[in-house]
């Protein structure tokens, strides 16, 4: 005797019900409609998954990116100055996680070129030690980071902010800080001409229009002072950075102000984040609608199987049996279903870097233009905890759906059922 047949009879009716009848047209129509309710389910759950993937992709693209010119932590000296940045890289090192560390100064001012003027985040760096904390040394363009050295004035900007400005390698632009100075003619900007020697492409537009790079030696003779602001850390795991800041600022000796990469973007993280959840409510209403026509499937079943039940109980099936068969019936489907919506999902998630060129080649259009988008592939980032969420939550859905009519079908009378059959 095969393992199926072991199994209690309502499994077996469960079972037998959820496949077309052989004699029976209205069977097989039924079982076509539970083929529907499968498919929608399926198509419903790797939507989900396929949306989620490709949202998480643009999500980490973005991210590293980002990070590629954002130190993990940064950390500050309340005095706005740190003398012995020395010690406090060796205090910062003691932490396991900490893997890089340099010195920098950073403010705020605008470079003006002729008639063009732009704002810039206008950060100091020492180059020997840069290259521990961010990659900017890569996404040079031309040019050399190296060409920052102390006394020379040249400066380091990104691609859009120098095509903003029209300037190139050899090109000057002039330098002006809030911080203003007294002169004979009353209080004016503080001003020094740069000498454009590297321009950086990051990839993203936030700091390739905004963002200029200078020896920090040059920096510190622009602000005024006499030390770096502080440190920027890179450390082994990235969303580790809120945890890691917190045992630095308790390690680390001084009064010390830290700031962690994701509060530097917190916007911008928290509106990915409700977008993501808005699309996980909005594409579960879709697997909701696939799962809720299962009630209409089991009300046709019930409807149809009423003398089969009325049978059932006069052979002593108890009501809860007869509920028990149409949920098993009900929960096969939506199982199946979200087994079938899995794995496509998946499967489509995994590939899409080879799907969506194929859709390109065979309809002739590029969905992210290289002119128009800086990512011009479509990235994907499958996490399997939202494919178990999902999963999770089609199965609870279908399970749900199954409640009413498996209830209506326990409540069918032997006796009025048999009456003209």
């Amino acid at each position: 005797m095969s393992l199926i047949h072991k199994l209690p009879y309502e499994w077996l009716v469960g079972l037998r019900y959820t496949r077309a009848g052989k004699r029976s047209s209205r069977n097989s129509f039924i079982s076509f409609i539970s083929l529907i309710s499968v498919s929608g389910i399926a198509l419903g759950v790797a939507a989900l998954i396929v949306v989620l993937s490709v949202m998480n992709g643009f999500q980490k693209e973005v991210t590293d990116r980002m990070l590629s010119v954002l130190a993990h932590i940064e950390v500050f000296d309340a005095s706005g100055s740190m003398p012995n940045w020395r010690q406090a890289e060796q205090e910062a090192f003691r932490n396991p996680a900490v893997r890089g560390a340099a010195p920098f100064v950073e403010t705020q001012g605008l470079l003006v070129r002729e008639d063009t003027m732009k704002p810039a985040i206008i950060r100091g760096i020492l180059p020997s030690e840069e290259h521990k904390v961010s990659d900017v040394a890569k996404q040079i363009r031309q040019g050399s980071i190296d060409s920052l050295k102390s006394g020379e004035y040249n400066i380091v900007i990104g691609y859009a902010l120098a095509r903003s400005l029209g300037v190139g390698i050899g090109d000057k632009v002039n330098m002006l800080l809030a911080q203003g100075q007294t002169t004979p003619a009353g209080m004016v900007p503080r001003s020094r001409v740069f000498t454009v020697s590297g321009i950086f492409e990051a990839g993203h537009y936030e700091f390739d229009s905004a963002l200029a790079f200078i020896n920090i030696e040059d920096a510190q003779r622009m602000v005024r002072i006499d030390a770096p602001n502080g440190l920027r850390l890179r450390i082994a795991d990235m969303h580790q950075a809120p945890f890691v800041a917190q045992e630095l600022k308790r390690s680390m000796s001084g009064e010390l102000m830290m700031r962690d990469w994701s509060q530097l973007n917190a916007n911008w993280f928290a509106a990915v984040q409700t977008e993501k959840r808005m699309m996980f409510i909005i594409l579960t209403l879709i697997i909701a609608v696939a799962a809720f026509n299962l009630v209409s499937t089991l009300v046709m079943t019930v409807t149809d199987k009423q003398p089969d039940i009325a049978i059932l109980r006069t052979l002593g099936a108890s009501p809860r049996s007869i509920t028990k068969i149409f949920m098993i019936q009900g929960a096969l489907v939506g199982i199946m279903g979200t087994a079938a919506g899995v794995g496509l999902g998946v499967l489509v998630a995994l590939n899409i870097d080879v799907i969506v060129p194929f859709i390109e080649r065979l309809l002739g259009v590029q969905f992210l233009s290289k002119d128009i988008y800086l990512i011009s592939e479509i990235p994907s980032d499958l996490r399997w905890p939202d494919v178990f969420k999902i999963g999770g939550v089609s199965v609870l859905l279908a399970f749900v759906a199954t409640i009413y009519p498996s209830w209506s079908a326990s409540r069918v009378k032997p006796a009025e059922a048999l009456r003209y059959e």
